[in-house]
């Protein structure tokens, strides 16, 4: 796929999700049109034509039939968890059997793979995550989000497929998923607003890559269009923002009066490691991208998202 074209068919494998949801929104802004797909419908998809799908339990030859409809798929799909068994069914057999699809299309889409910065692993404090980094992940997650991009890779090389890698920075702003650390945060403070509770607080001595979701999204958007198959691209703020300012952030948006925290003295570490910095000069040349969204912003956009109904 070369150059921008006029847009077509974009299908989002995950769009009920946190991240899906705003690749369709992405997509739709650009006049793509925008086929929604989740095992479940959700209320904020009703804009979007909408295909129920289990792609890990669905034959390759329908997928094959499905993505030969589109100009471009983009994976969005799979959640959290904290075995491998969860992780290798959500993310390694569901990209496997959407490879195998795309393998059988006699029209073959531009895949674009949703990654995470997780496949990095722990780096020393003050290192510069570039694309050449080698991955060394430590959890579930961050295992089975690698092996599903190495995959990707691998079907680019043996079977032609048109695909590219977009590996995530943590991401901030609207409808986060729940089982993130700032949805869970919010949860905390908007309980303690409803009982009149005191908030206990320990925040980790850590600074972390932090992207707006929505800036992801059209990072996504304009790597369906761009010519870089193949290719593994950092999608971050370009920023290693202390996770002390992000609590802030969200205590000021949502009112909470100083005089009922309670900071606890006691440490806390991150499985995902310490320090998080993401190099975006590739998608700053290759895709025209940058983020747009200031933090403090997206945070204030997290907030109202979480006292909304999703």
């Amino acid at each position: 796929m070369n150059g921008e074209g006029a847009p077509g068919r974009v299908i989002v494998l995950g769009g009920s999700g946190s991240v899906g949801r705003q690749v369709c929104a992405a997509f739709a802004a650009r006049g793509w049109d925008v086929l929604a797909v989740a095992r479940h419908a959700a209320p904020h998809l009703e804009p979007y034509p909408f295909a129920a799908l289990d792609v890990t339990a669905t034959e390759p030859r329908r997928l094959a039939e499905l993505v030969s409809t589109a100009r471009a798929v983009v994976n969005a799909a799979g959640g959290w968890g904290d075995t491998t068994e969860e992780m290798t069914y959500s993310h390694i057999r569901l990209v496997d059997r959407l490879l195998e699809g795309l393998a059988q299309a006699p029209c073959r889409p531009r895949l674009v793979h949703v990654g995470s910065v997780h496949e990095y692993g722990p780096v020393p404090h003050g290192t510069l995550l570039t694309e050449d980094v080698a991955p060394a992940p430590v959890t579930p997650y961050a295992r089975a989000k690698l092996a599903t991009s190495q995959a990707v890779l691998t079907a680019v090389e043996r079977h032609g497929i048109d695909a590219v890698v977009l590996r995530a920075a943590n991401m901030s702003g609207p409808y986060p998923p729940q089982e993130s650390f700032l949805a869970a945060l919010a949860g905390r403070i908007r309980r303690a607003l409803e009982t009149g509770e005191t908030l206990e607080l320990s925040v980790a001595d850590a600074r972390r890559d932090f992207v707006d979701v929505r800036d992801v999204a059209e990072a996504i958007e304009r790597a369906a269009r761009a010519p870089v198959g193949g290719q593994v691209i950092n999608v971050g703020l370009g920023e290693a923002l202390p996770i002390g300012s992000l609590v802030e952030w969200l205590i000021e948006a949502a009112g909470f009066p100083q005089d009922r925290i309670k900071h606890l003295d006691q440490e806390v570490r991150s499985k995902g490691g310490d320090w998080t910095l993401m190099d975006i000069r590739r998608a700053r040349e290759r895709l025209g991208w940058r983020p747009r969204t200031a933090p403090r912003e997206s945070i204030r956009d997290l907030w109202r998202s979480s006292t909304q109904a999703a």
